[in-house]
């Protein structure tokens, strides 16, 4: 067997977990390591992490691969590509330490800011200058709500970073940003591409002051430092490339290399990817990206809040019963779940679940949208609620796809990594409600960590090209196709998931703010 002479690590800081793998470049793992990662919530619509949970957890991993892989392997890692979820608001004082925890996309505190900066830009202009339509998930509204609400720690503030930037200057001692998550953030002229000084002006702040200037996804940015070779094992010297969102390293994970494929990275949340040969209006509900692949020139890059977030929820809170079933039958729960999701009618006889319960992307991007069963009836059963919330996300999906396709996108298959695609009976119901077969892969290739590898040996010469690279790297698993009864009962019921939501979204909108009003009112001194 001939020796492999080159390795690549890739590293995902995830909203659940961090994870990372060692891939030759034969394509198969030689270590890999996860650690769990923890969401606080310290008030209303509240959603952060703890900066250094993310690098303690990655330290941790890397030693644990390190260990794994043995010396000899180490001294042969040809470059390093860690990826994250985005947006989060890090903000670092003059020494590089964290001033606070990180506000996440899920966060939706900061409407007020939101609706503040899109009265004085204009709602056209903001979208002329992001390419996309204004949300709370994303920097803006949080840089505003940060420097009105903690002005004392904004005064500190060097620079804002990145999950994935904040473990690269740990691991290098640079301050970087890169141009994918830079182009997400909202604050980014995609016309020129660098920070809008009309969005700073807005907020009252320089934005190139606080944001590193965006860097190409495969700069190198540095190499592992000494102290950061002490700290995890690795060896010094190692390059380290500036990354990107998991949204840009689950695309390539998912092994999309064509025009007429979907790919689809399902975790706590779902990003939605489906090929373009033209670019798409900036003012639509999805919006095309520039896509590296040979032959696919923009992607649709669609992110749907909350869909395996969706499944813990109802695990935690509603899903009791069956938990004490798993306990005392030694059984996993979700292979439990996935069982009598199974014993339920597809439709659930008009039982729908929204999966809204951290308002939503795309396509509604708003935050005021809410999770909601609806159709419930005295003779309803638990199956039929379990699958009721499968149901719902992939309701959502189709919704995303729908809407895709509306402005130009075209799918005939759906690829699927991440957890999500362990569970067989999901990728059923997907391939039924979207009418597309799915494509499962196999866990070893479909992981946000292997898009990782996959980026960084392109830039140091391990691959060709990244077309390459995903054909002989990412394995199929198990195709799966439409259940033609379930196809037909979906066609008849989607119409009325987005009727009903139509229907109640302005009622929705009116609730979060006078809800808002409310906790206002209960805050202290007033």
């Amino acid at each position: 067997m001939a020796r492999i002479e080159n390795y690549l690590l890739g590293m995902d800081c995830g909203t659940t977990n961090i994870k990372a793998v060692l891939l030759g470049e034969d394509g198969k793992a030689v270590a890999e390591a996860s650690r769990a990662s923890h969401t606080l919530s310290p008030g209303p619509d509240m959603q952060e992490q703890n900066a250094d949970e993310w690098w303690g957890n990655a330290a941790e991993i890397l030693r644990d691969i390190t260990e794994l892989a043995g010396t000899d392997i180490v001294k042969r890692i040809r470059g390093i590509c860690v990826s994250s979820h985005t947006v989060s608001l890090l903000p670092l004082d003059s020494d590089g330490k964290p001033l606070r925890n990180a506000i996440i996309y899920q966060d939706c505190r900061s409407t007020g800011e939101l609706e503040d900066i899109i009265e004085k830009i204009g709602y056209e202009r903001f979208v002329n200058i992001i390419g996309g339509r204004p949300s709370i998930a994303f920097l803006p509204s949080k840089l505003l709500w940060y420097k009105r609400n903690e002005p004392e720690l904004f005064g500190k503030t060097r620079c804002c970073l990145q999950a994935s930037s904040y473990i690269n200057y740990k691991l290098t001692g640079m301050l970087t940003a890169d141009v994918d998550q830079a182009a997400r953030t909202q604050c980014l002229d995609v016309n020129s591409m660098t920070w809008s000084s009309e969005i700073g002006e807005a907020m009252g702040i320089c934005l190139d002051e606080i944001l590193p200037s965006p860097r190409p996804v495969d700069d190198i940015i540095g190499f592992v430092t000494a102290q950061a070779a002490k700290e995890t094992g690795l060896s010094e010297g190692i390059p380290v490339i500036c990354g990107c969102s998991d949204a840009m390293a689950s695309m390539y994970a998912t092994g999309l290399c064509r025009l007429g494929e979907a790919g689809e990275a399902s975790g706590t949340t779902s990003l939605l990817f489906v090929g373009s040969d033209k670019k798409s209006a900036p003012d639509v509900p999805v919006t095309t990206r520039p896509c590296a692949i040979d032959g696919v020139p923009y992607v649709f890059d669609a992110p749907i809040q909350a869909s395996g977030a969706s499944l813990k929820w109802f695990i935690e809170k509603l899903a009791a019963e069956e938990r004490d079933y798993a306990v005392k039958n030694s059984r996993n729960i979700y292979d439990y779940l996935n069982e009598q999701a199974l014993e339920a009618p597809a439709g659930c006889r008009g039982l729908y679940f929204y999966p809204y319960l951290l308002g939503e992307r795309a396509p509604l991007w708003n935050n005021y949208a809410r999770g909601m069963f609806i159709g419930m009836g005295m003779d309803m059963t638990r199956a039929e609620l379990i699958r009721a919330v499968f149901e719902g996300t992939a309701y959502a999906l189709r919704h995303v796809m729908s809407t895709i396709r509306h402005n130009g996108g075209k799918a005939g298959i759906l690829r699927i990594c991440g957890g999500g695609a362990k569970s067989r009976t999901w990728s059923m119901i997907k391939a039924s409600m979207l009418k597309m077969p799915v494509y499962v892969l196999d866990e070893s290739s479909g992981d946000v960590p292997v898009g990782d590898c996959l980026i960084v040996g392109r830039k140091v010469g391990v691959f060709e090209s990244l077309t390459e690279a995903s054909r002989r790297i990412i394995r199929v698993k198990e195709i799966i196709q439409p259940v033609d009864e379930w196809v037909s009962v979906y066609d008849k019921l989607y119409p009325y998931y987005a009727e009903m939501y139509s229907c109640l979204d302005e009622s929705l909108k009116n609730l979060h703010n006078t809800v808002t009003a409310l906790e206002y009112e209960k805050k202290p001194g007033r």
